[in-house]
């Protein structure tokens, strides 16, 4: 895989996480993100008004704090990357603008990156070569899909949500529960003394789809809440939320891998930092004799180094975006 090899600046605000980083080929050096986390929980989910507003504010100390933790100045910086598509059209906008600005000022190339192909590069990241073709899972918020990667900048989505996304599921689950905001952290927190068999929940769709729902899962959870009142064990029901969306998760996962006849699967994406969902795919992927590819952490949730990974291949294949570069709401992979 051939990578562009100067020091791209990339920037990341498709939704609540001001992010900038400087990424050489697949080497991150730095990845600075300004969370809007206690923001938003005062509403319980991301006003996208509030959202907009808080990238203006945190997004030149951020660049700022990831060329000073790179120990890179402006004048070496050899390209600008940008997410540009999906998300919060307003927050979209103020990294577009600021990427734009850099770009046609410092005449540099500039490349904007799909959000989904950010997630999807953020394995580079790893000291593993990472074997391609291989399936995908990204889950996230917003998104939950089951993706052929062939080569980097070649994909087909393979299995999708048919309603609400994985990441959805924790958020409202936990509201339910009353655990607060965000879902996913929260409920893996509760779950920890939690068993996970206590109440069986629906797992969606049957039969050899690849497809997700998870509509019915949220509804179950509340269901269960009315009914079992002051007597509903948190913990238990954090437990068996989270059990049955990594059960969901793993069972199509693997059945999308071994369809394909592929060897490795990689998981990406916000929900990809749940420890029980990493490990049952884990553990099932070792069953089937599958290699499995996760990034760290830090790159699973929004951030800039993903995007810049992603720029980096298509950067080196000459790719280039005009000034006229735009801020797209939707935008299929």
């Amino acid at each position: 895989m051939t990578l562009f090899d100067r020091p791209i600046l990339a920037l990341e605000t498709s939704c609540d996480e001001t992010a900038a980083a400087v990424v050489v080929g697949r080497k991150v050096l730095s990845n600075a993100v300004a969370s809007q986390m206690e923001l938003h929980a005062q509403w319980g989910g991301v006003v996208p008004e509030a959202a907009a507003r808080a990238h203006v504010e945190a997004l030149l100390p951020t660049i700022e704090a990831a060329l000073r933790d790179a120990g890179v100045t402006r004048d070496k910086i050899g390209a600008v990357a940008v997410t540009n598509r999906p998300g919060l059209v307003g927050a979209l906008s103020v990294g577009v603008t600021a990427a734009k600005a850099l770009a046609f000022a410092r005449k540099l190339p500039l490349i904007g990156i799909h959000h989904l192909e950010g997630h999807l590069s953020s394995v580079l990241a790893l000291e593993d070569e990472i074997p391609f073709p291989h399936a995908a899972l990204i889950v996230s918020g917003g998104h939950t899909e089951l993706v052929e990667v062939r080569s980097p900048g070649e994909y087909r989505i393979v299995g999708a949500t048919r309603d609400d996304a994985a990441g959805e599921a924790f958020d409202k689950g936990a509201r339910v529960l009353g655990l607060g905001y965000p879902g996913g952290p929260a409920v893996q927190k509760a779950a920890l003394s939690g068993d996970p068999r206590r109440y069986p929940l629906p797992k969606g769709l049957s039969g050899e789809t690849l497809d997700f729902s998870f509509s019915g899962l949220k509804t179950a959870v509340l269901r269960l809440a009315e009914k079992e009142g002051s007597s509903l064990n948190v913990p238990d029901a954090a437990a068996s939320l989270q059990y049955t969306i990594a059960r969901v998760l793993t069972e199509r996962a693997v059945r999308a891998v071994v369809a394909s006849d592929f060897r490795a699967l990689t998981l990406v994406g916000g929900v990809a930092a749940n420890r029980a969902l990493r490990d049952s795919l884990r553990a099932a992927c070792e069953r089937e004799g599958v290699a499995f590819f996760t990034p760290p952490f830090e790159l699973c949730t929004d951030n800039a180094a993903m995007i810049g990974l992603a720029a980096s291949f298509r950067l080196a294949r000459g790719e280039r975006a005009d000034i006229d570069l735009e801020a797209m709401a939707n935008a299929d992979l």
